[in-house]
């Protein structure tokens, strides 16, 4: 039988939790994570590893391999680690920002990506870096799916805006797909158009319908109080919004609203006790959307990149910089990402 292809984890800005949430999983999920390996700096991952040892214990093994293929001989309750060339000899202070950090991490997930895209990982699972810490190492994006983004349109030799990706937040009771990203709220309200409104429905039904094995239901989210409230509190959703999902309508998705932001994730949350009305929201802006996913729980919710040619998952917390090294950060996150990863690739769990 061959062997399923391995799943590439990035070690993330290794001043931050990264590393430890990365030991802590393959401490506590072995099963999960078997033919799992880390991308990064053997010395960044055994210090995560000790931060997190019991007194008394020994610390988590590593295992330096030299291919993906060696992933899968790697026993449980060990870690194994493929070094990148050049990244730093020695791991960064925790909790500051670093220059030498923010490229590291770049350079991780750079690295990762190009396998996925080449068909040799299966998919990637990328913990935390710290978007100061990009800026300052000279990295051009401002975040993974940015980078992601452009890799992908490198490998396929076309423009960055013919490779639409959008950022979804997923957990057992919420998902949200967002308009925009990582810009500021100023140009966030500015990226409301109806080009921009339509592809995301088009990428977010896309996905899921390939997940869920038939077609999504997606509630839309106004941009103003109230959907706007008939035009007295802005024309966004009369003039963008509405046009928006009456052209995705035509193209058979199915996608309703606008309505009030402040309602409908309570509408769309699924629990035991009742069905959401929706499989997702999408929301119009970054906050607008990841506020309620991540009060619902950080430790369950995960990010996915939606657009891309390649399985992308990460946790949906950042680096932790304030308790980063002192071995409590939670790995609940980054496990449920390796989960969904397995899932959205169609490997066992």
């Amino acid at each position: 039988m061959t062997q399923p292809l391995p799943i590439a984890i990035t070690q993330g800005d290794a001043a931050g939790i990264g590393p430890e949430i990365i030991a802590k999983a393959f401490r506590d999920a072995p099963g999960l994570l078997r033919g799992c390996f880390v991308v990064g700096s053997v010395a960044a991952l055994r210090r995560g590893a000790a931060c997190i040892a019991q007194p008394g214990d020994t610390a988590l093994p590593m295992a330096r391999i030299a291919s993906v293929r060696e992933a899968a001989a790697v026993p449980p309750r060990c870690v194994p680690v493929l070094p990148l060339p050049g990244l730093p000899a020695e791991p960064p202070a925790w909790g500051r920002i670093d220059a030498a950090a923010g490229r590291a991490a770049a350079d991780c997930v750079v690295w990762a990506a190009r396998a996925a895209l080449r068909g040799e990982v299966a998919a990637l699972v990328t913990a935390p870096l710290h978007k100061e810490a990009l800026a300052a190492g000279g990295i051009a994006f401002p975040g993974h799916t940015e980078l992601l983004q452009a890799e992908a349109a490198r490998h396929a030799g076309v423009a960055l805006a013919e490779m639409p990706v959008r950022m979804m937040l997923a957990s057992d009771e919420l998902r949200t797909v967002l308009v925009s990203i990582h810009v500021s709220l100023r140009d966030a309200l500015d990226a409301v158009t109806v080009a921009n409104v339509l592809g995301a429905l088009r990428i977010t039904h896309a996905a899921l319908a390939r997940s869920l094995g038939r077609a999504p239901r997606i509630g839309v989210a106004g941009l103003n109080p109230h959907a706007g409230e008939g035009g007295l509190f802005g024309r966004e959703e009369i003039d963008v919004i509405v046009p928006a999902i009456q052209a995705a309508r035509a193209e058979g998705i199915d996608a309703q609203g606008p309505f009030a932001p402040d309602t409908v994730f309570m509408r769309a949350r699924s629990t035991p006790q009742r069905a959401g009305e929706f499989d997702v929201v999408l929301a119009m802006y970054h906050d607008q959307g990841l506020i309620p996913v991540k009060y619902l729980g950080v430790d369950k919710g995960v990010n996915v990149t939606l657009g891309l040619p390649l399985v992308r998952t990460s946790p949906d917390h950042g680096t932790a910089f304030d308790i980063a090294g002192q071995g409590v950060a939670d790995a609940s996150s980054l496990i449920e990402a390796v989960r969904m990863a397995r899932q959205l690739s169609s490997l066992p769990a």
